[in-house]
């Protein structure tokens, strides 16, 4: 009995298998009479099938089939052209006979990338209406720069630190600024793609990713001019709290772990208070949280996103050259004038300290809180020009998940 290739099996499973995976969808949309497209389901699994024998048989093989393939393909564009202009079923034919082509040496890769074409010939109509009633021009805009900033800039930088004290290195600092553009633009997108009616709350948490404080200032100016939003604005800026907490957990397991440790009780302590908060000022506000769409508008602030990157590093110059004249007081003079601007770049400050000097970890704990206090009275004066209303609940919850901290660091 002839034993038979595992690997040469799986390979030509994954290419008859992928041709019958994207022909059926071609199949669905060929049409009927005249203007029947050539290219279907048998077209495409031969295809693929052609594709893995031209492999098998080497370069030579796969040259001419491969020619023979584009030529047919040619071939049949040029018959359709006149009722379907597009290239969509050709280039899908090439790449159905590419792929049965990789199947035979990566099978399981090849299989990924059939589904994948598969979705996106299923996705027509759905991307092409994203793209021509969804997608708004600026919104276009802020993808590109964003692909721009992480593909193009972030590379060129070079990757080494270029101060006296040897803690900027530009590429970090860009990823952090990218990194801040990023989870903006996903808030944006789940803000999209839920819709207004939990727009608000959900507002309100995501932006705390990126600056608590200024989503409190922003909930604060919109329940000022609309006082039916004013229980759901409240929700929304007690909300962000909970992804200040969060962020700094990931900022600290990235940077210093033995950091995190330390505050571990502490951070989830002040995250559950701030949750619990959040909770009850959702259920306070009811059905009013659907009161009025929020306003999108960008994806993301490219100035705010740069302005915590030199945030950082004027925190890292900082907090450096101080450790350097006064010793430990001032790692926690610089962890609390950094906490007026944004406790987050205080904890990439502290952890890049706690991780390249001999800053202890309880130390650094301990300038986290004063940075985190620093950050809680700047929240308060942003909530303040809400109107007593809206600033009360906002600074009591503020004050409250403050003090859990304190108390869970005091207490560990």
């Amino acid at each position: 009995m002839m034993d038979i290739d595992r690997d040469l099996l799986l390979g030509l499973l994954a290419a008859i298998g992928g041709g019958l995976l994207v022909g059926t969808e071609r199949e669905r949309r060929r049409g009927e009479g005249e203007q029947r497209a050539a290219i279907g389901m048998r077209t495409c699994m031969l295809t693929a099938l052609a594709g893995a024998v031209a492999a098998l048989l080497g370069m030579p093989a796969l040259l001419v089939i491969g020619i023979g393939v584009v030529a047919l393909t040619l071939a049949g564009y040029w018959r359709s052209r006149e009722f379907d202009p597009g290239l969509t079923t050709e280039i899908a034919l090439l790449a159905t006979f590419a792929l049965g082509a990789l199947a035979m040496t990566r099978a399981q890769l090849a299989a990924a990338l059939f589904v994948a074409v598969a979705i996106i010939l299923a996705g027509k109509e759905s991307m092409h209406r994203f793209a021509r009633q969804v997608l708004s021009e600026r919104e276009l805009d802020d993808a590109l720069l964003l692909a721009a900033s992480a593909l193009i800039v972030l590379p060129l930088l070079p990757d080494r630190t270029i101060d006296p004290f040897d803690v900027l290195n530009p590429r970090k600092l860009w990823l952090l600024a990218v990194l801040v553009m990023s989870v903006n633009a996903a808030g944006y997108v789940a803000l999209r793609a839920l819709g207004p009616g939990r727009g608000l709350a959900l507002a309100g948490f995501l932006g705390g990713f990126v600056s608590s404080t200024a989503t409190i200032a922003g909930m604060a100016q919109r329940a000022k001019e609309h006082s039916a939003l004013r229980k759901a604005c409240i929700a929304g800026a007690l909300l962000s709290n909970i992804a200040t907490v969060v962020l700094l957990s990931l900022i600290l397991a990235a940077m210093a772990p033995d950091l995190l440790r330390r505050l571990a009780i502490p951070l989830a302590v002040a995250g559950a208070t701030a949750a619990l908060l959040g909770a009850f000022a959702l259920l306070r506000a009811g059905d009013g949280r659907r009161a009025a769409p929020p306003e999108y508008g960008r994806a993301f602030a490219p100035g705010q996103a740069l302005l915590f990157a030199a945030i950082v590093a004027a925190a890292l110059l900082i907090a450096t050259a101080l450790r350097h004249w006064l010793g430990l007081s001032g790692v926690f003079a610089a962890a609390a004038a950094t906490g007026l601007a944004d406790v987050h770049a205080a904890a990439v400050t502290l952890g890049q300290l706690v991780s390249g000097t001999n800053v202890s970890a309880n130390e650094a704990a301990t300038a986290l809180a004063f940075a985190f206090t620093t950050n809680s009275i700047v929240k308060c004066i942003a909530a303040g020009t809400g109107g007593r209303a809206y600033a009360l609940p906002v600074i009591g919850g503020i004050v409250t998940i403050n003090l859990t901290l304190l108390g869970a660091v005091w207490l560990a």
